[in-house]
């Protein structure tokens, strides 16, 4: 079956960009949309990280615990959005206006899909060197690798969000660069009438 949209990445940025497009699934403009995430986490630099300074999180909040905290959100909240474990994307290939995403166990087909992986090098998922250039906002001897892209567009229906996308390792930066994408896609999907999704109280 082929999805509306696929996230590949578990970190901030993919789980983010998850969260708020699962928020919008029964939205008349995205209802019935399929909607993965490869949750890719091993290698989130989430992992090891420690929160003193970031808006909303309690002090001392450990990383790994944020991490386990937001995939019990989506999966309680937003039912609807597919999570994949246990999977590593291979590659990336574009077929027709689709594209087809590879995994060590698996081929999946999307109308979109969001690259929300670290920017560690080498870039470990075939079928975007010709998008890879050096990171703009780490410092050079790090040799990290961002994905060139306008506004997290890096060519119709792929997006990049997060550390990838430029922009530097803070959980909140990263965080609100996937919910950017997300704000994004739900905007194509609803005609291209600017989208946003917010839960009040009463």
């Amino acid at each position: 079956m082929k999805y509306d949209l696929l996230i590949i990445g578990g970190g901030a940025a993919g789980l983010s960009c998850a969260l708020v497009i699962g928020s919008a699934l029964k939205k008349p403009f995205a209802e019935g949309k399929k909607v993965g995430i490869i949750m890719h986490q091993r290698n989130s630099h989430l992992q090891s990280a420690l929160l003193k300074n970031a808006f909303g999180y309690a002090a001392g909040t450990r990383g790994m615990d944020l991490l386990k905290d937001s995939v019990e959100q989506l999966e309680q909240q937003y039912p609807e959005v597919e999570i994949l474990q246990k999977e590593k994307v291979k590659r990336i290939a574009e077929a027709d206006s689709d594209y087809i995403v590879e995994t060590n166990k698996a081929e999946y087909v999307a109308a979109n899909v969001v690259v929300a992986v670290g920017y560690t090098s080498p870039m470990r998922i075939g079928g975007l060197e010709q998008h890879v250039i050096p990171h703009q906002k780490a410092k050079t001897e790090k040799n990290r690798l961002q994905l060139r892209n306008e506004d997290h567009l890096v060519q119709e229906g792929l997006y990049v969000a997060g550390t990838l996308a430029g922009w530097r390792s803070q959980v909140t930066i990263a965080s609100g660069s996937g919910a950017a994408v997300a704000t994004d896609i739900l905007t194509k999907w609803n005609n291209n009438e600017h989208t946003k999704v917010h839960d009040k109280l009463g």
